[in-house]
């Protein structure tokens, strides 16, 4: 049996590191993994997904609609946006703090934060969903460049991510992070405040 799991955020938030340390971890426990990402967007402060999936019976790198076990998202908007590949009963964990696209800025459809919360709430319940206060971790970190590896930790402590956990992760980050940001990433990693399933 396969967890699916979408990773989901606009370019620059690191959602394809996201999801080579969540392959990584997988492929450390001998699971079978498969991805697939779309970064053409990155640059221009897109959208940006990643689909990976660990274990026997996954048989693509695509996650199908309705199929997902949980959706990680660094910013609410892009989490609403891959709802529909969310299984009944899958699990949201999402940032709080948006990132404003420059459409909403120069006069396009206006970002509405409480209305997007509200509609992942109502779609997911509220014991499936992780709401990360960002804005906190960035300031106990220094940086906000290290919200991916923030949401990857509330996600394991959830048990979004099956059978991985926080030790599997931080495995992953020795392993793929540069040492300049190694130990930034591992305290990241263990960043809990504001999270519903903290321990």
């Amino acid at each position: 049996m396969s967890t699916n799991v979408i990773l989901a955020g606009v370019g620059g938030q690191g959602a394809v590191l996201a999801s080579k340390l969540l392959a990584r971890a997988a492929m450390e426990r001998g699971l079978p993994v498969k991805t697939a990402e779309t970064i053409g967007m990155a640059q221009r402060g897109g959208s940006v997904f990643s689909h990976v999936r660990m274990g026997e019976g996954a048989h693509s790198p695509l996650i199908g609609h309705g199929r997902a076990d949980a959706i990680v998202a660094f910013e609410p908007a892009e989490a609403a946006r891959q709802l529909p590949f969310l299984r009944p009963g899958g699990m949201v964990v999402t940032s709080g703090l948006p990132v404003v696209p420059v459409s909403a800025a120069t006069g396009g459809p206006a970002y509405d934060l409480p209305a997007i919360m509200s509609y992942l709430r109502e779609r997911v319940g509220e014991k499936n969903l992780a709401v990360v206060d960002a804005s906190a971790a960035a300031g106990a970190l220094g940086t906000a460049k290290a919200l991916n590896v923030v949401l990857l930790g509330a996600a394991a402590r959830a048990g979004a991510l099956g059978p991985i956990t926080v030790d599997d992760l931080a495995i992953a980050v020795r392993a793929l992070v540069s040492p300049r940001f190694l130990d930034l990433d591992l305290t990241a990693l263990m960043w809990k405040r504001d999270c519903p399933f903290s321990t």
